[in-house]
């Protein structure tokens, strides 16, 4: 057995750092407390993730924790084990590679890795081994001999998947945040971007003349973003700078494989290109899961297990076999999960689905895949258009809302390919054509296509099929007036779908501001679903119509109000159609967007306020109430009542019907006066579930829930003055006087107007 002194120095086992290295703050914390409380941490992540580079600064910061040393062991120098059962000259070959590491020469006669367990049965260090997906089975009898005989080693290693051994914890090992080029801060808070610094770190070194610049921002975000925050990526894309602005290398990301081809000349040669990185990844995987790889680049953003069994399973992937193939692919990090509610959902990086892809096309199979695509997600809309009501919306908006980004990629498939795709019909020549279907991060463009007018209708069905709520957010306005404007110039059939997309488009038009496209869109859609005798479409018409006067009835605003406008009249439509949920949905996005704007719209959150009320007012009486105060504060605020909108006088009064039904006039009113007493972003907050009690002030005894002006006008009429002497009085239309007078007997629950006069009459006693 060799002595303590035969031992390098604590420290000696670790390469040095060439580079700088960039963010990991919360990450190194989090992997020193998990090697402080077990034995083995294996970092796991995609190649070109960071693992080595992470592990290596682990080990630097933990040389003062053990001291008989921190070495580093890069396993990239052994050949590839083709085999899953584990030998035993493979795992004394290993041994024998880590001693040679730890600096130690034993000729005993004992196989290497018993010598190997004795050398290190008394020490205490840091054991790195570094790439060991390629020799898993190895790596875990070696890690499980030493970790039994050594009590005080500890081992992390990295890995492209665990080793599987008991005991073991596995810490992901993920992208570096990337920041929204849409949503960018100033260049010097953009640095605060863990991906944006190391692009920035790394361009300084090719150009020491770079600096991140309000001018380049965008490009260098949309570079890390569109890498996905992979720093092999990033760093192969800053060496380009070489020959490149950041603006040029962002246009040619579309061909990432070509253009991220240079890598360092020392480094191992799987990490010297992007390609050769993921090449690594797909020979570790077996056949059926290089063929789910490739068949899952058809998704794009998130998908789930429904849809992989329902668009990749063959004759040569059973269905049966989909979700062990699956486990292994999140095991072997070309997966990620992600837990959503009851669900899980799986993601891939845009790189590894990129490469995915280029083994579609080269199978023949990338055209029929993407057609059992648009299938899937078609049937999916269908279904959610049947089951829209009931308990399954909530599911049904929520599902749909995950996959947006695959209803564009459907949608785009219809109107970007030629005619059907048939099993067999695809050309090896495909495998080089660009890929250009849309991701989440790259809409579909409106350029014209030469797609059939078959596959155009489809289009127009899955449109039409997905439920009104899906299109208030989210973009997905402009999404769908891109589609449907698309779509219905190459289908111009007198059909009843296109009656259908014809009004979905004008209200989308509306929903965006749009008055003159949405009724000119509506009166055609209108018109071709009359001479159908399309009923269907007729009524879905007329309750466009109710939005239509709806909005004309609101005084004219600043334009940049449209948009809320039309969603709260959309919402009062549909409440009048006693649709509560739906209504509530609306005018909350509304809310959403007047709290978006500048200035403050007080009259516009009077509105949604008012009408967010009504709509709960069966289900939620309390809360009805309050909202019902929070609108009479912003009429106030306005300088004005609800006068000026007395044909929703009607809506008011039902709307308030259940809630003072179901609560009783005195907890009504306490409830109202709440709502009074709320500022504006308060009132929001209340209203957007974000505040969810609303504390009752320190009343005066004689509180009333009547504003400034309602009690002026009270006051003039317990003298008895007629409504012309009160208009007159105020200086105010006699129409005015009216609508308040109205106001003080609905919220005081009278039926006459003597009741007044008697009220302010008790006041004064």
């Amino acid at each position: 057995m060799v002595k303590r002194q035969d031992v390098p120095s604590a420290g000696g086992g670790l390469p040095a750092e060439l580079t700088s290295f960039v963010g990991r703050r919360a990450e190194l914390a989090e992997i020193k407390r998990l090697t402080s409380e077990f034995r083995l941490v294996t970092l796991c992540g995609a190649g070109g993730v960071g693992k080595t580079r992470l592990a290596r600064r682990v080990a630097a910061n933990a040389v003062r924790a053990f001291p008989d040393g921190t070495f580093f062991v890069d396993l990239t120098g052994l050949g590839r084990l083709d085999q899953p059962a584990v030998h035993e000259a493979e795992c004394d070959l290993l041994a024998q590679l880590v001693a040679a590491f730890l600096g130690l020469r034993d000729r005993s006669p004992q196989p290497p890795i018993e010598s190997l367990c004795d050398h290190l049965a008394t020490r205490c260090l840091l054991l790195v081994l570094d790439n060991c997906e390629h020799l898993l089975p190895a790596c875990a009898a070696l890690a499980h001999a030493l970790l039994r005989t050594c009590p005080d080693l500890r081992i992390v290693a990295t890995s492209r998947e665990p080793l599987g051994l008991v005991g073991e914890v596995t810490y992901p090992v993920r992208p570096l945040p990337a920041p929204d080029p849409a949503e960018l801060p100033a260049p010097a808070d953009a640095l605060g971007s863990e991906a944006v610094a190391l692009f920035t770190a790394r361009a300084t070194a090719v150009q020491p003349g770079f600096r991140l610049t309000a001018e380049n921002r965008t490009e260098v975000a949309d570079i890390c973003h569109r890498l996905d925050g992979l720093p092999l990526a990033i760093e192969l894309a800053a060496a380009r700078l070489r020959v490149l602005t950041p603006a040029q290398i962002s246009a040619r990301l579309a061909d990432r494989f070509t253009l991220l081809s240079r890598g360092s000349r020392t480094a191992p040669d799987r990490q010297q290109t992007l390609r050769g990185c993921v090449d690594w990844s797909f020979e570790l995987c077996w056949k059926p899961e290089q063929r789910l790889w490739a068949r899952l680049s058809v998704f794009a953003g998130s998908f789930e297990l429904d849809a992989i069994e329902g668009i990749c399973a063959g004759d040569d992937l059973a269905a049966v076999d989909l979700l062990d193939l699956t486990a292994a692919l999140i095991d072997k990090s070309i997966l990620s999960r992600e837990d959503h509610g009851p669900v899980v959902r799986y993601r891939m990086l845009e790189t590894i689905r990129a490469y995915g892809q280029d083994k579609l096309r080269e199978s023949g199979e990338y055209g029929v895949l993407r057609q059992r695509h648009r299938d899937f997600y078609e049937q999916l809309v269908e279904r959610a258009s049947a089951e829209r009501t009931g308990d399954r919306q909530a599911y049904w908006l929520d599902r749909l809302d995950q996959e947006r980004a695959n209803l564009r990629a459907a949608v785009a498939f219809c109107l970007t390919e030629p005619g059907e795709a048939k099993p067999g019909n695809a050309k090896p020549g495909n495998a080089k054509r660009r890929n250009t279907e849309p991701s989440e991060a790259q809409p579909s463009s409106p350029e014209p296509s030469n797609a059939e007018p078959g596959e155009a209708e489809r289009a127009l069905r899955i449109a039409v099929c997905l439920p009104e709520l899906y299109w208030r957010g989210h973009g997905a306005a402009a999404d769908g007036r891109r589609w449907l404007s698309r779509a219905l110039a190459r289908s111009t059939a007198p059909t009843a779908q296109r009656a259908r997309a014809l009004l979905l488009a004008g209200r989308l038009a509306l929903a965006q501001g749009d008055r003159a496209a949405g009724e000119q869109l509506l009166a055609e859609g209108e018109d071709l679903a009359r001479r159908l005798g399309d009923d269907a479409a007729l009524a879905f018409a007329a309750h466009l119509r109710e939005a239509v006067e709806l909005l004309a009835m609101i005084e004219p605003r600043a334009a940049g109000v449209h948009s809320s406008d039309a969603l709260w009249a959309f919402g009062v439509a549909a409440w009048r159609r006693d649709d509560s949920p739906t209504a509530a949905a609306y005018q909350l996005a509304s809310l959403r967007l007047i709290r978006a704007q500048e200035p403050d719209d007080p009259l516009g959150t009077a509105l949604c306020l008012a009408a967010l009320a009504w709509a709960e007012s069966s289900r939620q009486p309390e809360r009805a109430a309050v909202l019902l105060g929070a609108a009479d504060t912003r009429w106030s605020e306005h300088g004005t009542t609800d006068g000026p909108h007395q044909h929703l006088a009607g809506d008011r009064e039902a709307g308030e019907r259940p809630a003072r039904r179901t609560l009783g006039e005195p907890a009504f009113r306490e409830a109202y006066g709440r709502g009074q007493s709320l500022s504006r972003p308060e009132a929001l907050a209340f209203a957007l579930g974000e505040r969810r009690t609303v504390v009752a002030p320190p009343e005066p005894a004689d509180h009333t829930p009547l504003t400034r002006r309602e009690e002026q006008v009270a006051a003039l009429v317990a003298r008895g003055l007629s409504n012309r002497d009160i208009a007159k009085a105020l200086v105010i239309s006699q129409r005015t006087a009216e609508s308040h007078i109205a106001n003080i007997m609905v919220k005081q629950g009278f039926t006459a107007r003597a009741q007044i006069a008697t009220w302010i009459a008790e006041r004064a006693t």
